[in-house]
Parts: C-alpha cells; sequence; structure tokens
C-alpha cells in the first residue's frame, strides 16, 4: 500500500504524542513492506528526503510568521499536496487545524484516496484556549466528524464521546508502548537523585495536564523526595510554573528514551495529569517502564489504567498520596505492575498497534474495491 501520513510536526520525532506515532508506525509499516510517506514542515530539522526507509516530503509552514495559526495552512497544503499524489491511505494525525480543508477540498465526496483521522483528544477542552477559541476548535471538530470518510479513536472514552455526541461510529486502535530496554542506573546521577527515591511527572507543561495540582500537592505534603518534572519549560506557561515553584527541579525535555526510561523506571511514583482525553503515549510508557502510577481521575485515564493505579481529583488528594506513597507503593505495586505489564503485551505495543492499522488499511481497500 501506498501511505500519507500528514498533520505532525514531522520526523524524526523531537516534539510530542503524534510526532512520535508518526515515527513508529511509519518505519513499522515500511518494514513490512509498504511505501510510505511522512510530510514533514520545511523548518523541521531533519534535511533528509528519506528516513529509515520512510519518504519525506517538506512543505512550507509560515509558523515563524504566523505562530499556532499556521498549522492551518501547513494541514491544506499538505492535504492538498497528498490528494493530488496516487496514495491509497492517506492518514490525518488530528482534526482541528484541517477541517476548514476537508470542506474546501471536497474529501467527504472523494472515493479514493481514503482518507482516515485520528481524532485525538478533545483538543477544544483546553484551557488554554480561550472560549472564544474553544467555541470555534469544537465547531472545527464537528466538521471534522461530519466530512472525514473515516475516522479513529485512540481511547474508548473518545469512541464513546463521538457515538454519543455526534452519532459517529468510529475505529477504535490505541497507541502503543515498547518495552523498555536496557536502563542503566548511572542515568540518575545527572539528576542527582537515587532509585526509588524520588518523584516522577513526565509532561507537556500546559494547564489541562494539571502540572500545578500535582506541584502544589507535593508541596503541601512536605515531602522529602525530590520531585522531577520533564518537559519543555521554555514557554510562557513552563516559564511560570518554574519561577512559581524553585524547588521544583524542572529538567526541560528528555529525548534520549533509554535515559528517560532510566528515570521512570526508578522512581517511587510517576504521575500522570492528562485529562482532555485520548491515549497518551507518555502513560503507556510508563506503563511499559513498570512504573508505580498515580493518574488524573477522568474516563479517558481510567479506560487504560482501569484499577491498576492510584487516581487524584486535585491538590489536597495528591497531598494525602505522597504522604503515605510509601505504604501505598509496598502494598500495590506488585499488582498494579503485573495488570499494566500484561497490557503493554497483550494490547498497548507498537507491533499489535501496526497490525491493526494494516489490517484495517487493507479492509477498507477491499470494500472500496467491491
Amino acid at each position: 500500500m501506498r501511505i500519507a501520513i500528514l498533520g505532525t510536526k514531522g520526523i524524526p520525532n523531537n516534539y510530542g504524542g503524534f510526532e512520535q506515532f508518526a515515527e513508529y508506525i511509519s518505519v513499522r509499516l515500511v518494514e513490512r513492506g509498504h511505501d510510505v510517506t511522512v510530510y514533514n514542515p520545511r523548518f523541521h530539522p531533519f534535511t533528509g528526503s528519506s528516513f529509515k526507509g520512510v519518504n519525506i516530503v517538506k512543505i512550507f509552514s509560515p509558523e515563524a510568521i504566523l505562530g499556532g495559526a499556521a498549522n492551518f495552512i501547513y494541514d491544506h497544503l499538505c492535504l492538498r499536496h497528498a490528494l493530488a499524489d496516487k496514495y491509497d491511505i492517506i492518514y490525518e494525525a488530528g482534526y482541528h487545524s484541517v477541517a476548514l480543508s476537508y470542506r474546501l477540498l471536497g474529501v467527504k465526496n472523494i472515493k479514493r484516496p481514503i482518507l482516515l483521522t485520528n481524532m485525538d483528544g478533545l483538543e477544544w477542552k483546553r484551557s488554554k484556549w480561550s472560549r472564544v477559541t474553544q467555541t470555534f476548535i469544537k465547531k472545527l471538530e464537528r466538521m471534522a466528524v461530519e466530512d472525514s470518510p473515516y475516522l479513529i479513536s485512540d481511547n474508548k472514552g473518545i469512541q464513546n464521546y463521538y457515538l454519543k455526541d455526534f452519532k459517529r461510529d468510529s475505529f477504535f486502535i490505541p497507541y502503543g508502548a515498547d518495552h523498555m530496554g536496557e536502563i542503566d542506573q548511572a542515568s540518575l546521577k545527572k539528576y542527582a537523585v537515587n532509585p526509588y527515591n524520588y518523584l516522577i511527572l513526565v509532561a507537556r507543561l500546559e494547564p489541562e495536564n494539571n502540572i500545578e495540582p500535582i506541584i502544589e500537592g507535593y508541596l503541601q505534603s512536605a515531602s522529602n523526595l525530590p520531585l522531577i518534572v520533564v518537559g519543555n519549560y521554555k514557554t510562557t506557561y513552563g516559564g511560570k510554573l518554574k519561577k512559581m515553584y524553585p524547588s521544583v527541579a524542572f529538567v526541560g525535555g528528555i529525548y534520549d528514551k533509554s535515559e528517560l526510561d532510566a528515570l521512570r523506571h526508578y522512581s517511587m511514583a510517576y504521575f500522570h495529569g492528562h485529562s482532555v482525553g485520548g491515549t497518551n503515549p507518555s502513560l503507556l510508557e510508563a506503563m511499559a517502564c513498570r512504573c508505580f502510577i498515580i493518574a488524573h481521575n477522568n474516563e479517558f485515564n481510567r479506560s487504560v489504567l482501569e484499577e491498576s493505579a492510584l487516581y487524584f481529583g486535585n491538590s489536597t488528594e495528591v497531598k494525602h498520596l505522597i504522604e503515605t506513597i510509601a505504604e501505598l507503593r509496598e502494598r500495590k505495586y506488585a499488582e498494579f505492575d503485573r495488570e499494566n505489564f500484561n497490557k503493554i503485551n497483550n494490547q498497548y505495543n507498537w507491533n499489535t498497534v501496526v497490525t491493526q492499522h494494516e489490517e484495517l488499511f487493507a479492509e477498507l481497500l477491499k470494500e472500496k474495491e467491491k
């Protein structure tokens, strides 16, 4: 199959979840004999025309001038370019900046190539947006749901949402994670921590990821355990957090997986604060790293973790959990670890996820040929 993956900031990943997904799935599909292209913005630092066998198409993006608004232009140019090529499958990662292009380019009536949209989380719920912007994104969501020929949900909670609110069914295919490879305790020295004697939070530093309630609960607990926050703090909100909480170790983004895996694995507890939906790759990686997970209490996290984690809803609950963390870990870790590791083995692993996509693409193509 000839497959194009659009809607990301490109590969190799140096940004986030969809970029990680695009890298992992494209490389593995190429290994299985498919012809795969990923669209990159021209400002992406990778300058080659091919990455591990994946074709790279560079498309203009005026992000340096327009900021996030540039995505509407970039996504439109990517989609227009891809529709003009002879792909079998166009896979759109995300919806809000491409929804207008769906309508402008009339994708609803296009029979070939087959276009699928991964609807991701509830983008309009992100607290960084103003009320006007949230309303606009909600309208874009409806437009994408109405115009996209096929929808993919990465989380059962998201699948239920689209069925309930829009009466649209979607294919449920989650993200995946690889088991951690060889890890070295020596990686911890760089961060001046000892095994199982610190807490960690890994997230994009945005309000809906509940960074502040976690930190506030940590400070209220007067814990002697260091708290390490992994995520780019060179943003407006990230800089504000770093200034507000000088006693917390903000270490920036870590893109060396073995180093990050070591930090996750040897933590006393791992905080996952994501709340706006979808199956977050960092949560699956924490499960694969056999972390003791404390997650924000919402339908999306519970659909993945079920009863194999501790949950919090506010800073007071974080405080109580941290104050009893040693006892809770001793009592519950073995059970949580067994259940989460089995989920990675049987459902949330990249080989399974790639197979599910590959089979879905082939099935849809077969149906079109009837």
